[in-house]
C-alpha cells in the first residue's frame, strides 16, 4: 500500500460515506464534508434501498427518448423536463442523443454487471460485519407488469442478462403469486431476478456514520465547500465558509451538486439532477416480501420491517428540491393497479421526500481522476444506481488512492470522457 494521506471527501451520501469507510480500511486518515445537516433526509437515506445486479442497461438506451417524449403531455406521468435557458441542459441532452444506441448498451452491460455484483458482495460482508441490523434481504426483485408487450420487451432484455451469467425468470402471474403470497397483484406477469436485494438505507447509513465516527473519521455536517486552494496542478485544500481544509487527495462525491463544486476550477462535469420522490407507510393494507418496480409505471416498491417504501419519478428541473403534487399523485395512483388491496388514499398521509438523483448523458457513474489535477478525484453521477452502487465505487476510489489494482475496471468512467476541460 502507498504511504497514508489525508482525503477530503466532500459528499456525505452513501457514495460518500462508502469512500470514507474504504480509505480508512487502509490506514488513510478522512474528512467528509456534506452541505446538509446531518439528520438530512438525503437521496441516499430515502432510496428504495435496492441492490440490483439486474439492471445492465443504462439510462442512456434505446427508446428512451421517444419514451419521454410520449410521457412529456401526462402531468403526473414518472418522467418530465423543464425547460429552461440552460447550455449544461443543452449539451447533456446532446450528449444523452449520442449515447442512446445499441452499441453503447452492449458496451456498458458488462461493466454494470460486474459493478452491482461486486458491490451485493460488499453489502454481504457488511451485512456479516455489521449483524445485519440494515436488514439485508437477498429474495431477489420482481418487475411487474400490466401488459404482455412489456413483459415481452422485458423478456428479452432477461435473455441478455442470463447471457452475461445474471439469471432471469420470466413468470406467469399465477407463478408471481406463489412467489410473494403476501399480497394480492394484478398482472399479466412478472421477470423475477433472484440475485437483486433490498435492505434499509436509513439503517445501513446510520450504521456506517457510527462506525466511521468509531474509526476516527471526522465528519462536518452542514458544511459547503465553496471553492478550492491550488497550486500547480494539485488542489491543496477544500475552502468552506469557516475554514480551509488541507489534504493529499480530495475525493468529490456531491451528488447533483458535484457540477457546480468544481466549476470554478475550469472543469465541466455533464450532468443533470433527476429529482424522485418516495412516500413510506407505516401500516400498508398488505406487506410484500419481495422487493418490485411496476414496470409501466415506473415506480419502486420495497418492504422496510413493517413498513413499506414507495417510490419514483424522473424529473430534470435543476436543483431544484421542490415537490410537485401533480408526480406524486401519479405515484399514488399507479400502486393500486398493481396491488388491488391498495388504495391512492392510503398513501396520502404518508409524508413526501424529494431527493436528486445526479444523472451523467450516458448513464454511467463518473469514477476516478481528473486529469488536470493529480490529487482530484470524482465518484457520482449513479442515476439511479447509487445505492446499489455506493459501495463498490467507495472500494474503487480506496484502491484508486492506495495505487493498488481496481477491484473492476474503471476506464469507462473516466471523468474526462466528455472532453470537460476549460481553458
Amino acid at each position: 500500500m502507498s504511504r497514508a494521506k489525508s482525503v477530503v471527501v466532500v459528499g456525505g451520501g452513501v457514495v460518500g460515506l462508502s469512500i470514507a469507510w474504504y480509505v480508512r480500511q487502509r490506514g488513510h486518515s478522512v474528512t467528509v464534508v456534506d452541505r446538509g445537516p446531518a439528520d438530512r433526509a438525503n437521496c441516499s437515506r430515502i432510496n428504495a434501498g435496492m441492490i440490483v445486479p439486474s439492471h445492465i442497461v443504462p439510462l442512456a438506451a434505446p427508446g428512451m427518448i421517444e419514451l419521454g417524449l410520449r410521457m412529456l403531455p401526462n402531468p403526473e406521468s414518472p418522467f418530465s423536463i423543464r425547460p429552461r435557458p440552460s447550455p449544461d441542459l443543452v449539451r447533456w441532452g446532446l450528449l444523452f442523443m449520442r449515447n442512446a444506441n445499441t452499441g453503447h448498451v452492449e458496451r456498458s452491460a458488462p461493466l454494470l454487471r460486474d459493478l452491482n455484483l461486486e458491490s451485493r458482495r460488499c453489502y454481504e460482508e457488511f451485512a456479516d460485519r455489521f449483524g445485519n441490523t440494515f436488514d439485508l434481504v437477498k429474495k431477489g426483485l420482481l418487475m411487474l407488469f400490466r401488459s404482455e408487450q412489456a413483459l415481452r420487451e422485458e423478456a428479452r432484455i432477461a435473455e441478455r442478462a442470463r447471457t452475461l451469467g445474471i439469471p432471469a425468470d420470466v413468470l406467469t402471474a399465477e407463478a408471481t403469486a406463489k412467489l410473494d403470497p403476501a399480497v394480492r397483484m394484478d398482472i399479466v406477469g412478472s421477470v423475477h431476478f433472484p440475485q437483486d436485494c433490498h435492505f434499509s438505507p436509513q439503517r445501513f447509513l446510520e450504521r456506517l456514520t457510527g462506525e466511521l465516527l468509531g474509526a476516527g473519521v471526522t465528519l462536518h455536517a452542514d458544511t459547503e465547500v465553496t471553492g478550492w486552494r491550488v497550486e500547480g496542478g494539485r488542489v491543496t485544500a477544500a475552502r468552506t465558509r469557516t475554514d480551509d481544509l488541507p489534504g493529499d487527495e480530495f475525493v468529490l462525491a456531491g451528488g447533483a451538486w458535484s457540477p457546480e463544486t468544481v466549476r470554478e476550477l475550469g472543469i465541466r462535469l455533464p450532468m443533470q439532477a433527476g429529482k424522485g420522490y418516495s412516500l413510506t407507510l407505516d401500516r400498508p393494507p398488505q406487506q410484500p416480501t419481495i422487493c418490485s418496480i411496476l414496470t409501466e409505471a415506473r415506480v419502486a416498491i420495497t418492504p422496510m420491517g413493517s413498513s413499506l417504501r414507495v417510490g419514483g419519478t424522473m424529473e430534470i428541473t435543476g436543483n431544484d428540491l421542490s415537490v410537485n403534487e401533480r408526480r406524486v399523485e401519479g405515484i399514488r395512483k399507479s400502486v393500486p393497479l398493481y396491488f388491488p388491496e391498495f388504495k391512492a388514499d392510503d398513501l396520502r398521509s404518508a409524508p413526501v421526500r424529494s431527493g436528486l438523483r445526479p444523472c451523467s448523458p450516458d448513464g454511467l457513474p463518473y469514477v476516478g481522476r481528473f486529469a488536470r489535477f493529480e490529487n482530484l478525484s470524482v465518484a457520482t453521477g449513479h442515476a439511479m444506481m447509487g445505492m446499489s452502487l455506493g459501495p463498490i465505487t467507495g472500494k474503487l476510489i480506496a484502491e484508486l488512492l492506495s495505487d493498488e489494482t481496481p477491484s473492476v475496471r474503471v476506464e469507462a468512467l473516466s471523468p474526462d470522457r466528455f472532453g470537460g476541460h476549460r481553458r
